[in-house]
This record gives structure tokens, C-alpha cells and sequence, in this order.
């Protein structure tokens, strides 16, 4: 029996993921200058305001007031609408002191070991997803959903099309077929905000010759895929004029989408101590290795870990019965000797020190080869291991 799978995304302009690039950038900021700053920076944006609040400890003093209204600018708005809030206070000690000296070196287990001298920011369960049905090892509707936020963005952004304006969003439907595999397209959902000037059907023709049509070239539409262009019809008022956005509110967005479930921890505005972020990188990582290496043809693995401990509490790799070697706990097996799991090997090897968060805030933070968490450097390794 066939089965429907639907994924979605956002522009950059939406007011949640507005909030998330504002958060990113004030991370980077920090990083840029103190690379061990430690950032947890939450944003919410709504008509005329925007609030930044949460805890920095850094060596610098982010000019967030600037930070932001340069985030406006870019994405295209016009920062002299908006009063900017700041409420920053510096990270628990009680936390950081957990973060700098790890329950296992209070413990003296093994605690000359450099990698246990971190522990993790925060309790949390981080899930990574993999598959090989497309070459950036996503899901097929979750690729599509951000190539047509990507293409409208772009559109707007290079003049392509007229009128449109920041704010948008994107929802596709793919049929699997009994195997488990896209087949066709079977519903596309494309909301843009515009311009009152510009004629709704020209609009329709623009978005579909110069957003949709490029876009979804891997799955074209057949005459029975249903393409519903502002289903709401005007879409005029939008961004945080229309809607309070927030950090972190668009988990699916910057994830896997229905395919796989969510820890629920959030990843924008967070540095690499906070394992919601590193965690969920590295669970990424092993999975699209587990898949390279052959391995499986899907892959979820999920970490747990407990705050101010080093080493994680729980490894666990579901192949969905793909596996074509071993079994799944042998799986697991392997990837606690390959790879390194504490907050300090994480970040060293994902080189997760580097202002690079930015980029990630939109689009999805899995599936773009820029990101080191997207290599398959492993996968031989791995499959050496497991043989």
C-alpha cells in the first residue's frame, strides 16, 4: 500500500526563523571574538519589538542592538520599525561549573582524559537521521520543502520577481511506493508575501515559472499533483507584523521532519556545550556515515546525555530493519569505538568552535555539504569495524 510523507520550511524572513537567525548571529558574534564564549540566546519578535534575552559569559560584549537591526537589513526589513529589548545575564555559575569540570572528573574516573574534562550543558535526547534516497542522505519532501523556500528567497532577493516580500513558507507531499520509495509529487504548497500591487495571477505565473518549476526538477509535477500557490489568498501583512515569532519554534524545519522523531531541545542560539546542538550534529553525523558506509539504508541513532557528564547515558542505533550486515546493537557497538561522544570530542571533531551558526538558521541544518557534520569521512572506518 502506498504512503504519503510531507515535510515543510520556512524563509528566512518568517518571524520564527527571523528569531533563530538574529540568535545564530549573536552566537557567532560572540564566537568570532572568544571562541569559548558560552551563548544560550533566546528571541522573540513581534510588531515593532524585538526582545533578546538569555545568558551570555564571553571575554566580548556583543553590540546586540546593532547585531540585530543588521539581521533586519539583510533579510529585508527595516530595522528603524522595530524597538530592540535586551535582557542578557551571565550563565549560572552552578551550571558552568558543571560544564568545565565533568561529573566523571569529579569523580576521578579516568579524569586525565581531556575529553572528560567537558560535560554536557544540559540533559537531552538527540536524534540523527539519515537515508539514501537522495544524494544529501535526507528525505526526498524534506529536500524539496527547503529548495522551494531557497528558490523563493532567491527570487526575492534577486530581483526575478517583483513584489514579493520576506516572509514565506513551503509544504510538499511525496508517494511512496510499496518499496518505500518517491514516486511522484502529490501535493505542493507555496506561500508567498507580497506586494499589494502585484495581481494575484501574476503572481501564481511567477512562482510556478521561477520558483517551483526549478525547484522541484528530481520530482517534476504530473497533471494530478495538486499545486495550491497563497491557498490563505492575500498575503500581504506578514513577518512579525503578522505573527510573533520565537527561537526555536521551528524544530521539524531545521530537522528531519516527520521521518524522525525530535529530543525537543532546540538548536539556535546555543554554543557547542550545549549538547540540543552538538549532540544532534554528531547523531547526523553517525547516521549519514552508518548509511555511506553501506551499512543500512536508513539510520536513526539517538543520544542521551545527563548535564555535567561527559560521556553519554544512552547510544542507540534503529536501522528500520535496512541493515545489511549485522544487527543493530552491533551497530551501536561500533560507533561507541568509532567515534568520540563527549561534549569536548564532539566539538573537536565537528570543529564546532568556528562562527559558522548563521548559515545553519534557515534551510535546514542537515543535507549541505558546507557543514562538517555532512561528511562521510567515517564510513570506512566504520564498515572495518562492524566487518
Amino acid at each position: 500500500m502506498n504512503q504519503f510523507y510531507t515535510a515543510e520550511s520556512v524563509t528566512e524572513g518568517h518571524p520564527d526563523k527571523l528569531c533563530d537567525l538574529i540568535a545564530d548571529s549573536v552566537l557567532d558574534e560572540c564566537l568570532s571574538h572568544d571562541a569559548l564564549s558560552r551563548v544560550a540566546c533566546e528571541v522573540m519578535a513581534t510588531r515593532g519589538q524585538i526582545i533578546v534575552a538569555g545568558e551570555i559569559t564571553s571575554l566580548y560584549e556583543p553590540s546586540i542592538p546593532s547585531i540585530v537591526r543588521s539581521v533586519l537589513r539583510k533579510v529585508g526589513y527595516n530595522p528603524a520599525r522595530f524597538a530592540i529589548q535586551c535582557l542578557i545575564h551571565k550563565q549560572s555559575p552552578d551550571i558552568a561549573a558543571g560544564v568545565d569540570c565533568s561529573l566523571e572528573q569529579r569523580r576521578n574516573v579516568d579524569g586525565s582524559s581531556p575529553s572528560l574534562q567537558l560535560g554536557a550543558g544540559d540533559q537531552g535526547i538527540m536524534v540523527g537521521y539519515a537515508c539514501s534516497e537522495t544524494p544529501q542522505m535526507l528525505p526526498l519532501p524534506v529536500v524539496l520543502a527547503h529548495r522551494l523556500t531557497s528558490a523563493l528567497t532567491i527570487a526575492r532577493k534577486s530581483g526575478a520577481i517583483q513584489g514579493l516580500r520576506p516572509d514565506g513558507k513551503a509544504q510538499v507531499t511525496v508517494e511512496y511506493d510499496e518499496d518505500g520509495k518517491p514516486f511522484r509529487l502529490d501535493t505542493v504548497v507555496l506561500s508567498a508575501q507580497h506586494s499589494p500591487e502585484i495581481p494575484a495571477d501574476e503572481l501564481c505565473f511567477e512562482l510556478t515559472d521561477k520558483v517551483i518549476a526549478p525547484a522541484l526538477q528530481v520530482l517534476p509535477p504530473d497533471e494530478d499533483t495538486k499545486i495550491l500557490i497563497n491557498p490563505a489568498g492575500r498575503f500581504v501583512l506578514g513577518g512579525p507584523e503578522a505573527d510573533t515569532g520565537l527561537t526555536g519554534r521551528k524544530l521539524m524545519v531545521d530537522s528531519f521532519g516527520v521521518f524522525a522523531p525530535h529530543g525537543g531541545g532546540a538548536f539556535s542560539g546555543k554554543d557547542a556545550t550545549k549538547v540540543d546542538r552538538s549532540g544532534a550534529y554528531m547523531a547526523r553525523y553517525i547516521a549519514k556515515n552508518l548509511v555511506a558506509a553501506g551499512l543500512c539504508e536508513r539510520c536513526q541513532v539517538t543520544l542521551a546525555y545527563a548535564i555535567g557528564a561527559a560521556q553519554p547515558v544512552m547510544v542507540e542505533v534503529d536501522t528500520f530493519k535496512t541493515g545489511t550486515v549485522c544487527a543493530d546493537d552491533c551497530l551501536a557497538d561500533a560507533v561507541k569505538l568509532v567515534f568520540g561522544l563527549t561534549p569536548a570530542e564532539i566539538i573537536a571533531k565537528l570543529d564546532l568552535l568556528s562562527p559558522r551558526y548563521t548559515g545553519t538558521a534557515a534551510y535546514g541544518h542537515f543535507g549541505r555539504p558546507e557543514f562538517p557534520w555532512e561528511r562521510t569521512d567515517q564510513a570506512k572506518i566504520l564498515r572495518a569495524a562492524v566487518i
